[in-house]
């Protein structure tokens, strides 16, 4: 019996596409085009996960499942089950019980995920993508946030719970640091460990996917001048916040205002400036101090690095995006540390899966800014697609936006409106509550300056 796929089976004015037998219901709706069956098949070979026989639960349907289980993050495996088999009604579907699930994924082990993981990750841009080239180079930054597991016996022997006056907090914890494309969002590495390890120390560990033409942005928690060593030797470029009390040698004075320093050996450019944030609320000053490797005050003004460093935060909106959006605030499911290392990779997949339908869709009209898509509706796209079984093989003529694309295209957000403030998160008392006062974009007016501080140092 092929495992491919099966001819299209009819049902009244709808047809339906997908793999035969036992493999129907490993599909990811629409995204499977992104991650089509053979890709999982070769992952799973290279990894020595293919069964031996093919049982009702083959290794490629539990991969689906999984990464299902992310995108469906309110529903239970079992639930999750249910949906993938939803929109394949008539063709004859195994009813695992709960316990199968489970011993199918325990099966599967952790290799299979992370090497999707690797095969998919990367900036997703293609060519000269609006707002996401700066003169030339690749804008990326590298942050960390934390995630809560279950607490369950297993995972307190890897993750541990944070202590507090009130005796420690609920759930065991870890810390989760990226590297992010800044235009696009998109995950280029990540790693994760019990919360006790640093993000200094995951940073290194990230310096591996670092190249010449990459554009790292980072907050002053990296400014570390062993840390700078370590990224300048990668062959990325830096800009990255730096306390301002710091002592620092001033070697030369250039017109824009920045100055020639040196840290750790390594010549930087020093950038002062006073930002400026002014709202109907009133007007914020702060003042910035910035470290770069770009030493051409030409090519590279200072006033432009010191409006182009607020790209740090779209590592911030990326993490709302996984915690709130996809996980809906919630604890990850996972039991034990083998579970979570699957369920964060998965994570991770369809994060970056969706991520380059977005970018698909965005490319098919030149000059719009992939911040214009929709997170949200991508997600609630895909969804859809899952639960009705919709374009899981893609015709013969190849349609890179397909139904998530054009609902994004449908659904643009309005021009980046600045932000503010930093990420604040807050458990809400009512669901109907849990965005606060509403502010309309479209009329939400905010301006900024920026003046590069030009007093010898």
């Amino acid at each position: 019996m092929p495992q491919n796929g099966s001819p299209p089976r009819a049902r009244g004015a709808r047809t339906v596409t997908v793999a035969a037998g036992p493999f129907a219901a490993g599909h990811l709706g629409e995204l499977t085009r992104l991650l089509p069956f053979e890709m999982v098949d070769d992952v799973l070979a290279a990894t020595r996960r293919t069964q031996q026989r093919v049982r009702l639960l083959p290794a490629r349907v539990v991969v689906y499942l999984l990464l299902a289980g992310c995108l469906l993050a309110d529903c239970r495996y079992r639930q999750v089950w249910a949906k993938l088999v939803a929109g394949l009604r008539g063709l004859p579907m195994p009813d695992p019980s709960g316990s199968a699930l489970r011993q199918a994924r325990q099966r599967l082990g952790t290799a299979p995920l992370r090497a999707l993981f690797d095969l998919l990750r990367g900036p997703a841009a293609t060519g000269a993508v609006a707002g996401v080239w700066w003169r030339g180079l690749l804008p990326v930054v590298i942050d960390g946030t934390v995630l809560t597991v279950a607490d369950s016996t297993a995972n307190l022997r890897r993750y541990v719970k944070h202590r507090c006056n009130n005796g420690g907090s609920g759930y065991p914890r870890l810390r989760l640091s990226a590297l992010l494309a800044c235009g696009t969002r998109s995950v280029i590495d990540a790693v994760f460990d019990p919360i006790a390890t640093g993000e200094t120390v995951q940073a290194r560990q990230l310096a591996r996917s670092l190249r010449a033409g990459m554009l790292l942005l980072a907050d002053r928690n990296y400014c570390a001048a062993d840390l700078i060593t370590t990224f300048t030797t990668t062959g990325a470029d830096l800009l990255i916040r730096c306390k301002t009390g710091r002592r620092l040698p001033s070697l030369r004075r250039y017109r824009d205002g920045s100055w020639l320093s040196v840290i750790g050996g390594q010549h930087v450019r020093v950038i002062e400036a006073r930002i400026s944030i002014t709202t109907t609320n009133g007007t914020h000053t702060g003042d910035y101090r910035l470290i770069t490797t770009l030493l051409d005050p030409h090519r590279y003004p200072a006033a432009d690095l010191v409006g182009l460093y607020h790209q740090r935060w779209e590592i911030e909106t990326a993490y709302l995006e996984l915690k709130s959006t996809v996980l809906g605030g919630k604890v990850l499911r996972a039991r034990t540390p083998d579970g979570i290392d699957q369920e964060i990779h998965a994570l991770l997949i369809v994060y970056q899966l969706l991520r380059t339908a977005m970018v698909d869709a965005t490319d098919s009209r030149p000059g719009l800014d992939p911040d214009r898509a929709s997170f949200t509706t991508a997600l609630n796209a895909a969804r859809d697609q899952v639960v009705n079984a919709a374009g899981v093989i893609a015709d013969t003529v190849i349609d890179l936006v397909g139904v998530i694309g054009k609902r994004v295209l449908a659904n643009l957000l309005p021009d980046r409106r600045i932000r503010t403030k930093t990420r604040m998160i807050k458990r809400s008392n009512s669901k109907y509550q849990a965005r606060g006062p509403h502010v309309d974009r479209r009329t939400y007016k905010a301006t900024t300056s920026i003046d590069v501080i030009t007093n010898d140092p």
